[in-house]
């Protein structure tokens, strides 16, 4: 299975469309009735889910995580795990990444997403890398867009790492950016030691199965421009993570990310300063679904625009990603084949956002279609 070079369509910039002030979006981005979200108020549901606006995602404060308290250690170990295999997503407060940093990485992308095309239009990226300045996911050709253009870059490995594919403008975006990504790759590695504790594993079993040191790191910064129909479409349709865990600096002023918890839509509401952790396919791979990737979207709306940056960290790409063998036992049989992260992701790449149903195939999919697949 090849990735393709190139687009099916001609690309259109969903920011262009937006500042064009279109009266009605174009049958290209309109989702089927029942993908489409149904405002009501702050919450957006599914026409066959119920509204919860009492709920959000858990919010856990590090502060006392490496302290002397060893009961509060203890307390904030408990409450991670719960998120884990409950939710899947939640909050972290005071977990060491500077506000400043926070807020200016947000800001320079707020920035370069303002520029004029012609200055943003030699970033413009392919399917066969997704790097750079892109408007769609997957290739299947005639499929229904998301309203949302985005911009994908790579940390790590270092080999992958081209501050030629960064933006240069604005002046201090690539310094701000290389900043921001150490700190997230560090902030990563600290989260996948309290994971691996939680399983009742040594703390470096699963940044080893991720391949030590190497692992894969790379951003992808979301722009939602304003929709006049934000009831018919979707900044980013429904789908779980194909990496391993991933850190979301969401936009605090503009809520859109929504989670799905069980028949319910729940619009996550961010805590300032807060990043969103959420479990992706590939941990819950290695967890044998101790730990839960989960369902997850974005809507638009009328009156503001929306920027976020979700920082991908990721296993090795050559490395079969399967079960840690000491969470295998004869009443829990391994739930999932071994499979190489480049594998999963280039079948990700070419179907598309697809809710739970990658992940889930796995359960059932022979190993030798995902290595043979159709053409």
């Amino acid at each position: 299975m090849n990735s393709p070079v190139d687009w099916p369509e001609p690309i259109v910039r969903v920011q262009s469309l937006s500042e064009s002030e279109v009266p009605v979006i174009p049958d290209r981005y309109i989702k089927p009735p029942l993908e489409r979200p149904t405002i009501n108020s702050t919450t957006t549901t599914t026409t066959a889910d119920a509204p919860r606006d009492d709920v959000n995602i858990p919010i856990i404060d590090l502060q006392g995580l490496y302290g002397d308290d060893d009961n509060l250690r203890t307390t904030i170990l408990g409450q991670i795990s719960e998120a884990c295999r409950e939710w899947g997503f939640f909050q972290i407060l005071n977990h060491g990444v500077c506000p400043q940093l926070m807020d200016r990485a947000r800001e320079v992308w707020r920035e370069f997403f303002h520029l004029p095309l012609e200055m943003k239009q030699p970033y413009a990226n392919s399917p066969k890398t997704y790097e750079g300045y892109g408007s769609r996911l997957g290739v299947e050709k005639g499929a229904i867009l998301d309203w949302s253009d985005y911009y994908f870059l790579h940390y790590l490995p270092l080999s992958l790492k081209d501050y030629n594919k960064w933006p240069a403008l604005p002046a201090d975006c690539r310094e701000v950016l290389d900043e921001y990504g150490k700190e997230l790759v560090n902030l990563c590695g600290r989260l996948m030691k309290l994971l691996s504790l939680n399983l009742g594993l040594e703390e470096d079993i699963l940044q080893n199965a991720f391949g030590g040191q190497n692992i894969g790191a790379c951003l992808r910064v979301n722009f939602y421009p304003k929709c006049p129909q934000p009831d018919l479409t979707l900044g980013l349709s429904s789908h779980s993570d194909p990496g391993g865990m991933t850190l979301l600096l969401p936009d605090d002023q503009v809520p859109g990310l929504q989670v799905r918890r069980e028949n319910n839509w729940i619009t996550v509401k961010p805590a300032r300063h807060a990043f969103i952790v959420n479990i992706g396919d590939q941990i819950q791979v290695l967890s044998n679904a101790i730990y839960k990737s989960v369902e997850h979207r974005v809507i638009v709306n009328s009156g503001q625009e929306r920027v976020s940056l979700a920082f991908f960290y990721n296993p090795k790409s050559d490395i079969p990603i399967e079960p840690a063998k000491e969470l295998v036992a004869h009443d829990r049989p391994a739930l999932y084949p071994p499979m190489t992260f480049d594998e999963y992701r280039l079948f990700i790449r070419l179907r598309g956002p697809r809710g739970k149903s990658q992940v889930e195939s796995l359960r059932s999919q022979n190993t030798y279609e995902f290595h043979n697949p159709r053409s």
